[in-house]
């Protein structure tokens, strides 16, 4: 079993920044790719972002290509996203998830592990 524990949410500015970071309990070799999905009031959870443990390799959704940056630390068991130019439609709580699989996926179902979440609110 992995856990996982999301923190950096809060509140700002639209044009703000800020850097999420998601811990894993512990690193097993049956995780292979980590990712980012939000969800807001009333709307379903979407993909983010996706980044594979070995390589590096990403991946992001269409809408926040170029303002959102995922990276890891394989030494800290840590996930990082950081989230540049906000808008107030990114206001969502945002989620980190732990595949199996070995490749950035974008399907939420791929993911065996949910951490509970930061709430990011962008004011206007």
């Amino acid at each position: 079993q992995v856990q996982l524990v999301e923190s950096g949410g809060g509140l700002v500015q639209a044009g703000g920044s800020l850097r999420l970071s998601c811990q894993a309990s512990r690193r097993t070799f049956s995780i292979g790719a980590m990712g980012w999905f939000r969800q807001a009031p009333g709307k379903e959870r979407e993909f983010v972002a996706a980044i594979i443990w070995s390589g590096g390799s990403t991946l992001y959704a269409d809408s926040v290509e170029g303002r959102f940056t995922i990276s890891r630390d394989n030494a800290k068991n840590t996930v990082y996203l950081q989230v540049n130019s906000l808008k107030p439609e990114d206001t969502a709580v945002y989620y980190c998830a732990a595949a199996k699989g070995r490749w950035a996926t974008p399907t939420a179902s791929e993911y065996s592990y949910w951490g509970q979440g930061t709430q990011v609110t962008v004011s206007s």
